[in-house]
């Protein structure tokens, strides 16, 4: 292509590859050491499968001593969302996910590789992208969109595979006369990669987390330089890899297909490209069937909703490590106490290469595990801080009452494997407190013998009245629970269900069923923690009005 279509097609000046090179140094790391990054486009919700990719990428950089970065893809400028970017360097600071270089959540530049942003790098692209026509490896096209929707359909009538590529490519044999006269006649190119590759050949990719595979190579040439100046995800993942010394990339299963037409192009950029590793889509049940987790069906394929629900942030990357490694749950029981970001993650051994099922059963219950471990003050200031952001009512009344909180919080936490594990997530406090506090204890007399049902209601009264007056909160739990059989045997409440057995008409409970009487006064339900736990908290004036009521 002659100098004169060169000027034409890149009239601004540009610095040269050899600059470029010289500014942007190989990256000096560790013997083993990986550099990788997240690289979001600003688009919108930040979707838990980034989150999970994310963890992979900075698990494998700072377990093995090197590098983990920010990098931010917005060369779809239509596309971008105002703080969409906050939203994902939000989502990992919280998330314990440090980025030793690239964005921060104001777009801020840190770190020796900047700009961090690729809509601020055109000049880069620019050039490497002129240096690849003037070696003959790209080329202007002057397609339009109604011709290439001409092509597609041409494509889709003959069977054919879309794309440009063979004789589809009608841009690719220009002459230079051919370029000049659409560039007079005012005529705006994109810039086309040359593709060498034929679909007939075969490529072998050995991926990080699949294995080998052995895939057709890229015929396409793909477009690496839009008509507003700015590259496509193609070409500008390849450069900005390069420069940034990206050694593994985890990305997105839907980048597969790809995969070689991005090694294609660092082999003609003389590069070597980074180890590639593609993850499967979390996935969930539905109607039976396994379906990709979908940003607008499913609330929580966004990560703030796990933030909303109040998901302790410990919780959820345990989850996730859980789903990246099978070995993770041997490991956790070999080591209870330890930290989950210090499980040894290996990138050759991802479990669910065919897509993990998201499991709210499994998250949960790994939650519960996590809340139990917890003082009742750390599980009081973690649901104070959530509810500040998503119950401001419920936490002004946390405010005003701090140590009975606490105290509250606290029933059942000191009891080893057997500590209390009823809450999951910080949103599950304001209903498990509730019944402490009289102006929510709403639960009418009609409710609460509906649930004491078949049980005569004089009957459920006089137990209630009898244990009101003996009452005293200095009991141990072994005095009160003699008074609780003691009061239900002198109302004819049997000691065992042996009495049942014999005679079935008369029986009217057993001493168990006594303690469910008091359990539903006090407490609206038949489920709770200790009841005799529960009624010192609450106070006598209280347990007795209640009893009484």
């Amino acid at each position: 292509m002659t100098p004169e279509i060169i000027a034409r097609l890149f009239p601004n000046p540009l610095p040269s590859v050899a600059e470029i090179e010289a500014k942007y140094p190989p990256r000096r790391l560790p013997e083993g050491a990986k550099a990788t990054r997240i690289a979001p486009s600003p688009t919108g919700l930040f979707h838990i499968g980034n989150l999970y990719a994310a963890l992979v990428a900075e698990r494998a950089a700072h377990q093995s001593g090197g590098i983990f970065y920010i990098r931010v893809e917005d060369t779809d400028q239509k596309r971008a969302v105002d703080g969409a970017l906050k939203v994902v360097c939000d989502a990992l600071a919280h998330y314990g996910m440090r980025a030793d270089e690239g964005v921060d959540a104001d777009g801020k530049d840190y770190g020796p590789y900047a700009p961090y942003t690729q809509s601020q790098r055109r000049d880069i692209y620019q050039a490497y992208v002129k240096s690849l026509v003037e070696k003959g490896l790209a080329y202007p096209c002057f397609c339009s969109a109604e011709d290439l929707d001409m092509m597609r359909k041409v494509q889709e009538k003959n069977a054919q595979r879309p794309g440009y590529y063979g004789k589809y490519a009608k841009c690719r044999g220009l002459t230079d006369a051919e370029i000049l006269a659409k560039l007079d006649a005012g005529a705006q190119p994109i810039i086309r990669f040359k593709s060498s590759g034929d679909p007939d050949r075969r490529m072998v990719v050995k991926d990080l987390f699949k294995g080998e595979l052995n895939l057709p190579e890229n015929d396409i040439d793909q477009v690496i330089l839009k008509s507003d100046g700015l590259p496509s995800y193609h070409f500008a993942h390849v450069v900005d890899d390069h420069l940034m010394g990206t050694t593994h990339v985890t990305r997105a299963d839907e980048w597969l297909s790809s995969v070689t037409t991005h090694i294609q192009m660092f082999v003609a950029m003389g590069w070597k490209p980074p180890k590639y590793g593609h993850i499967a889509p979390l996935q969930k049940l539905d109607n039976g069937n396994r379906r990709k987790l979908s940003k607008r069906h499913d609330p929580e394929a966004n990560i703030m909703y796990f933030a909303e629900r109040g998901y302790p942030r410990d919780a959820v990357v345990e989850y996730l490590l859980n789903l990246i490694n099978a070995q993770f749950e041997d490991w956790r029981k070999a080591n209870p106490d330890t930290p989950a970001f210090d499980f040894p993650l290996n990138m050759g051994k991802m479990s669910n290469v065919a897509g993990a099922l998201f499991d709210f059963v499994k998250l949960n219950s790994i939650s519960r595990e996590i809340v139990a471990r917890l003082t009742a003050g750390q599980v009081y200031d973690e649901t104070l801080a959530w509810a500040r952001q998503y119950a401001p009512d419920f936490a002004r009344r946390m405010a005003d009452n701090r140590r009975y909180l606490i105290d509250i919080l606290d029933i059942e936490r000191h009891i080893g494997a057997k500590s209390r594990k009823d809450l999951a997530k910080w949103e599950d406090v304001p209903p498990e407190v509730s019944y402490f506090f009289d102006d929510l204890f709403t639960m009418t007399h009609n409710e609460k013998m509906t649930m004491l049902a078949p049980m005569d209601e004089a009957d459920v009264m006089a137990v209630a009245r009898d244990f009101a007056a003996a009452y005293d909160p200095a009991d141990d739990k072994d005095a009160w629970f003699d008074k609780v059989r003691r009061i239900a045997g002198a109302h004819g409440f049997a000691a065992d269900m042996k009495a049942y057995k014999a005679s079935p008409a008369a029986f009217k409970g057993s001493v168990a069923d006594a303690a469910k009487i008091l359990r539903v006064l006090v407490t609206g339900s038949d489920k709770s923690p200790d009841l005799h736990a529960v009624m010192r908290v609450l106070g006598r004036e209280a347990v007795v009005r209640r009893l009484n009521g």
